[in-house]
């Protein structure tokens, strides 16, 4: 899809251009009936002003869209890294050798999950980040249940199943809010919207013989508008990106020493 696929300032290129052709086509269709002047003036005026308002909402409408997901998204990095954090303090009161591999793997893990905030969903790199999680949960998994069946009543191994079982729940949520996109036939909605607006009220100011300056004015900003709604809404590429420092910090944490000591007795 061309929304995702290109660079952030090729898009906004590609969106500039396209709202700078419709004020032009706009204005030469506004040129061609100004000798009409008496009898399109007030039909163009109304027409443009429905659109004007239309659009309007459905930009914001888009925004709100793209900026919700956004949110979502920073939030369940934070969720997560949280998760993990919880994890990894728990597999530090297993006993050996599931606590020292379990720990391992974790640090991994976490490796990962960061490297998923700079992949681009779909891609290659992503599919191998995803494919490492996925064989590192079903490692963490067997490990845990190793645990679990050595010492059934013991709370420590119950403890850490939950918490991992949060981890890889909260993962695989994060995974799918990288790929919740607003809808494409929305964002076509939004840019073609823009357009016929944009071309009727500078078709509009031809018909009166007025300055076409301020109706590109009007489509630079639509199409800065337009590029913050969709580059809100890729969210591994575009400039508007989704943090990862959460995970960082929590990543940091794991060079030190562990805080706990796993049990002595088996």
């Amino acid at each position: 899809m061309l929304f995702f696929s290109v660079s952030s300032w090729l898009l906004g290129l590609i969106l500039f251009a396209i709202m700078l052709g419709a004020v032009a086509a706009g204005l030469a269709a506004g040129h061609s009936v100004r000798h009409h002047r008496e009898s399109v003036s007030e039909p163009f005026a109304v027409l443009q002003g429905a659109m004007l308002g239309v659009v309007g909402l459905l930009l914001a409408f888009g925004l709100s869209l793209a900026l919700g997901r956004y949110e979502d998204r920073r939030a369940a990095v934070v969720t997560e890294a949280n998760a993990i954090g919880t994890a990894y303090l728990r597999a530090q009161t297993l006993h050996e050798p599931v606590r020292t591999a379990s720990l391992g793997r974790l640090r991994r893990y976490t490796d990962t999950s960061i490297r998923l905030a700079t992949t681009v969903p779909g891609q290659a790199p992503a599919r191998r980040a995803a494919a490492t999680g996925a064989q590192l949960e079903r490692e963490l998994w067997q490990l845990a249940g190793r645990a679990l069946s050595k010492s059934p009543n013991a709370s420590a191994p119950r403890l850490y199943v939950e918490s991992l079982n949060d981890m890889i729940d909260l993962h695989e949520t994060r995974v799918a809010g990288l790929q919740n996109r607003v809808p494409t036939s929305v964002l076509w909605l939004e840019l073609t919207g823009a357009a016929v607006a944009l071309g009727l009220l500078s078709a509009y100011l031809a018909v009166l013989g007025r300055a076409a300056v301020a109706v590109v004015l009007a489509a630079a900003l639509v199409a800065l508008l337009l590029l913050v709604t969709f580059d809100l809404d890729r969210p591994t590429r575009g400039m508007i990106t989704v943090p990862a420092k959460p995970l960082v910090q929590e990543r940091a944490s794991m060079a030190l020493p562990p805080a706990a000591s796993g049990p002595e007795g088996p």
